[in-house]
């Protein structure tokens, strides 16, 4: 047995979202599962990129050990004084599905799991910002592959660029991202413009074999923005 299980729960709970709320100045389910190890950082981010059905399959613990976490959370952020928050969970794919928590789909759960509680330190104001924040859809990211002989689980095609789903990998045509153009990472300014003129974009990177982590490369930008961001710049 490990020395953190056999630290109490309730300490182990109070101890994570504690941190979490100095760090953020909000405090998340997810915050919980992950800080007290019952959830590995690598399996969140396959849950959000939607490879996974519901998080509680990858959680590594029992049901009922989960319900009572949870307990304990909520009970130490009602005790603080902490508001309550519902936050949109969206999956990180061109779909924008809607990321389950619970394996039974019950929604009491599901908004439980969902709930982030705020502060009480912060204005209304920065309050609301946060909620707002929080429930923004996350970025798109697709992959410049190491291996450029990969193979499209959808159509058997290929290409410099891929974004992973739970099948396997899937090219940009398949995706719905062929019509966008690649803008590398070097000019910070053009990259924020056409950014920000663009209804859609997606954030490439490649893995990094000497720092063990994937790295951004630039941007995959609609044509019409980029084009718009560089007049601009121009005058």
């Amino acid at each position: 047995m490990s020395r953190k299980s056999r630290i109490p729960l309730a300490d182990r709970v109070a101890e994570a979202a504690a941190a979490a709320l100095a760090a953020r100045r909000f405090v998340s389910a997810i915050d919980i599962l992950v800080g007290i190890g019952w959830l590995d950082p690598e399996a969140l981010e396959r849950w959000r990129r939607g490879q996974i059905d519901c998080l509680e399959e990858v959680v590594r613990t029992n049901l009922p050990r989960i319900s009572e976490a949870m307990r304990l959370f909520r009970s130490w952020a009602t005790a603080r004084g902490l508001f309550a928050s519902q936050t949109e969970y969206v999956a990180r794919t061109p779909r924008r599905q809607t990321l389950r928590f619970n394996r039974s789909g019950n929604p009491a759960i599901e908004a439980s799991y969902r709930t982030h509680w705020v502060s009480p330190e912060l204005s209304e104001k920065k309050r609301e910002w946060l909620a707002e924040k929080a429930s923004r859809a996350p970025e798109l990211v697709v992959v410049q592959p190491l291996n450029t002989e990969w193979t499209c689980h959808r159509c058997g095609g290929s290409g410099s660029l891929l974004m992973m789903e739970t099948p396997g990998p899937a090219c940009m045509r398949c995706v719905g991202l062929n019509d966008l153009d690649y803008l590398p990472a070097g000019d910070p300014l053009l990259s924020r413009r056409a950014k920000a003129k663009s209804t859609r974009y997606a954030v490439v990177v490649r893995f990094s074999r000497t720092r063990r982590r994937y790295e951004r490369q630039g941007l995959l930008i609609e044509p019409r923005a980029l084009a718009d961001a560089r007049r601009a710049l121009a005058r």
